[in-house]
This record gives C-alpha cells, structure tokens and sequence, in this order.
C-alpha cells in the first residue's frame, strides 16, 4: 500500500484489492493524479533535475566511454624540472660559473642518421664533453627520445645537464678537515656508501647519519642514488646538514682516509666478528654496501677490517638503510659510554 502527494490511497501493482479487504484493512480508492509512466514523461522529469547527468549517447560519445577531465593547469608534466637545464650554451655556462652539477646527458649519435644540425651540435658537444671531464662530472650517453622527454621536446642541442640540489665536498678538503680533527685528538667517524642506488635507503643513511654525528658521507659519482628533492625528503633534510662528498674512485677515497689515520670498517655478513666486538672509538670509516651484491671486492680488501650484525629470525638479512643505523648507534653507543 502506498500514498499519493494528496495522502490518498492507491493499490499496489502487485496486490488486488481483494488481498486488502481480506486483511481488513481501508477500501482502495481512485487515483486521483495518475503516476507518470510514458518514456516521454519520464526524460522530461530528469532533464529537469539540476544535477542530471546526461546519458554517452546524447553527448555525442558512444555509450560507456567516459568525458575527459581538462587538463589541470600548471600540470608538472607539461614543465621542465627546475634543476634541469639544456642546450650547449646554457650548460656551458653553467660548468664556467662553477656550479654543481649532477651529471650531463649527451644524445648517443653512433649509428643514428644525422641532419646537418645535428653534426653541427655533435661537434660543439663533443667539445663540451671533454670541458665536462676535465671539470669531474658525470657524463651519460642516452637516446635522442630521452633527451626530448627530460627537457619536454624543447631544442636540447643533445645536451641536458641536471643541477646539484646540494653543494658537494671535495675529498681532499675533506681529508685535511679530518686529520686536523685527529690530530686534536678528537675521532670522527665518517660513512662510506658503495653503490646505494636506493633513493629511499639512500635517504635513511643521510639521516641516521647526521642523528649519529656523522662528520661526513662520501659516495662514487656512478652507481648511486641520486641526490635529489626525493632523497632530501628521504632524509628529513640531513643531506642539507652533513657534508657530502661524491667521488670518482671510492678505492682512492678509502687509501686517503687511512693514510690520515683513520680505520675502515666494512660492515658485511661475510664476518665472525660482530659489531659489538669492534672497536669504533677510533676515527673510523663505515662502509656500507650495494642492497643488492653488497660491498664490492676491491673496496673490501682495502678495509682493515669487516664486522657483522648477529640476526636471530629466519630472514638472512636487513636492507641496508636499517643496517648502517645498527651499525652507526653502536660506534654512538661506545662513544658515549667512553665519555
């Protein structure tokens, strides 16, 4: 049973008017204003309702297909990255100024057919290439196609360098801060990475590093983790606090370090002796290790010694951003209970 607008009663489609006399209930009356039910009718009473979606077919769409949402304005997608600048030119004039450089995309011409601009912009860039080596940056040869999705199609030249989000320490400056620390009597303790491609991981170490007193973080110019927005995030910041030091040879880092004095310690499962058995109140170098292969052999037989984290659970290993905490708040731990 139910009611019209008026409150009078009208019949169910489904039940007789004998079904309602038998449950004793009122005698059905006349519908006074009938229900509309032609098609006509009812599309006429949705297209009248303010927020009415009109159906795919009536839009001039077929049907299902959904309506495209506009393009958002300022859409990151549609700009260049703000550390990202291209074109002989510019990135010229950026190595003369003395700024920091990530690392300078080069087009791969081999094998490619050229237009005569092309070859004319190969020459200038192979000029800019050697000027970018002399200089100690980081030089990758990509595919045109990578080149125009870095710089949005713009005219690249075959040239895209990625500015530094931070400002690099040099090594042998680096060096010289440390052995004065030594020789008054103080212990620093630095981090070496080997390869940490990880951003997240990267970011971690930065962090635990700087909380831990870290003096330095020294890391190859190839095959690691890019020190970027996403790893200072990573980091909560710690990569703008702690000296960074990128190097082409981590071997000649390492042999610099010990020749001022100061221990290299590799942490590594391939070890009986654990971290709490090491001493780390010397100046001392952490080496931590790709997450994947861990510490490169060279890199390994140059550290004076290597030292291990005891595990108790069936897994074989922690990931290497958990890892070099373990290992750098107990050299903290030692320290603070040497006083």
């Amino acid at each position: 049973m139910a009611y019209n607008k008026d409150h009078t009663v009208k019949t169910s489609f489904f039940r007789r008017a004998s079904d309602a006399e038998a449950r004793g209930l009122p005698e059905t009356q006349e519908r006074e204003t009938p229900r509309p039910h032609r098609r006509e009718e009812r599309e006429s009473a949705r297209s009248e309702r303010p927020y009415g979606k009109p159906a795919g077919r009536a839009s001039g769409r077929p049907a299902g297909e959904r309506k495209p949402y506009p393009p958002k304005p300022g859409n990151d997608k549609e700009r260049v990255p703000e550390n990202m600048i291209f074109g002989i030119h510019p990135v010229r004039e950026a190595i003369e100024a003395g700024t920091e450089i990530e690392k300078i995309y080069f087009r791969k011409t081999a094998g490619e057919s050229l237009t005569a601009a092309d070859r004319t912009n190969a020459g200038a860039a192979n000029a800019l290439r050697e000027q970018a080596e002399e200089a100690g940056i980081h030089i990758q040869e990509v595919p045109v196609e990578k080149l125009n999705r870095l710089t949005r199609n713009g005219n690249h030249q075959g040239v895209a360098a990625v500015i530094a989000a931070i400002s690099y320490k040099d090594i042998n400056e680096l060096a010289e801060e440390l052995e004065a620390q030594i020789a008054a009597g103080e212990a620093p303790l630095v981090m070496l990475m080997d390869s940490v491609t990880d951003i997240r991981n990267f970011g971690a170490i930065a962090r635990s590093a700087e909380c831990a007193g870290v003096a330095a973080l020294i890391m190859p110019a190839k095959n690691s983790a890019p020190v970027n927005a996403e790893a200072i995030k990573s980091s909560a910041g710690a990569l703008t606090l702690i000296p960074v030091s990128r190097v082409g040879s981590l071997k000649g880092a390492v042999a610099l370090l010990r020749n001022i004095g100061m221990q290299c310690v590799a942490a590594t499962e391939k070890s009986d002796t654990l971290v709490y058995e090491t001493d780390f109140t010397r100046p001392t170098v952490i080496v931590m290790g790709a997450e994947d292969k861990g510490i490169s052999r060279d890199i390994l037989n140059l550290c004076d010694m290597r030292a291990c984290i005891p595990l108790a659970g069936r897994i074989e290993s922690l990931n290497v951003g958990a890892a070099a905490a373990v290992v750098l708040f107990e050299a903290r731990r030692q320290r603070f209970e040497r006083g």
